[in-house]
């Protein structure tokens, strides 16, 4: 009967873990890191405010666990948006759809706050950058070169050298439009702009790397 109790144990404390995660997040981005308290985190994720230093040790090193948990979920929604490019289909609409589901992770609520967060801090805590390239935009990037890697066997790119660079290039005509249509994420774009943000940046990406007339 012992043993069987510990996963309900365990699941109790990534529950509660997760809760506090959550919680942090809606302060940090309401207030801010600096502003932000730990009474105000704590009665958010509905915890005991010693549970978050039993958790998280202190108010920076949590902050950095916010960081890095928001960097593990755009990373699963942006790599689902790339696993749409594959070698047959029409390649326009592909990389298209494909920009719109990024452009859609890259202006959702919880990433305009991460840029936010990290603008802000990012002075006096460096390494953030550091977290969300390892966890986050180098594996999306990586993730895209090798897709445009294979159109590129198969006759459907020319992509003349680095894929990587490719990728980044193709990133760069969705997020610079983006952060100037959205105001630095302070306005929500409606579907309809970002499908012609993703379908002008699949048109100029084309016209570079596209072996099709």
């Amino acid at each position: 009967m012992v043993g069987a109790a510990r996963p309900d144990g365990a699941r109790g404390r990534i529950d509660k873990r997760q809760a506090i995660l959550d919680g942090a997040f809606t302060i940090f981005a309401r207030d801010g890191y600096h502003t932000a308290g730990m009474d105000a985190i704590a009665a958010e994720a509905k915890v005991a405010k010693h549970t978050l230093y039993n958790h998280f040790g202190d108010k920076e090193n949590l902050f950095r666990e916010v960081v890095a948990a928001l960097s593990d979920q755009a990373l699963a929604r942006n790599l689902a948006a790339v696993e749409q490019l594959r070698e047959q289909g029409d390649l326009a609409a592909m990389l298209t759809e494909t920009g719109r589901c990024l452009a859609e992770c890259y202006c959702d609520e919880r990433s305009s706050a991460l840029r936010r967060l990290l603008h802000s801090e990012i002075t006096t805590m460096p390494d953030l950058l550091d977290i969300v390239r390892d966890r986050a935009s180098d594996r999306v990037n990586d993730a895209l070169a090798a897709r445009l890697a294979r159109l590129a066997l198969a006759g459907r790119l020319d992509l003349g050298g680095d894929p990587a660079i490719a990728a980044e290039q193709f990133g760069a005509l969705l997020t610079g439009s983006l952060e100037a249509r959205s105001r630095l994420g302070t306005r929500k774009i409606p579907q309809a702009e970002l499908r012609a943000v993703a379908g002008q940046a699949a048109a100029t990406f084309l016209r570079a790397f596209g072996t099709e007339s």
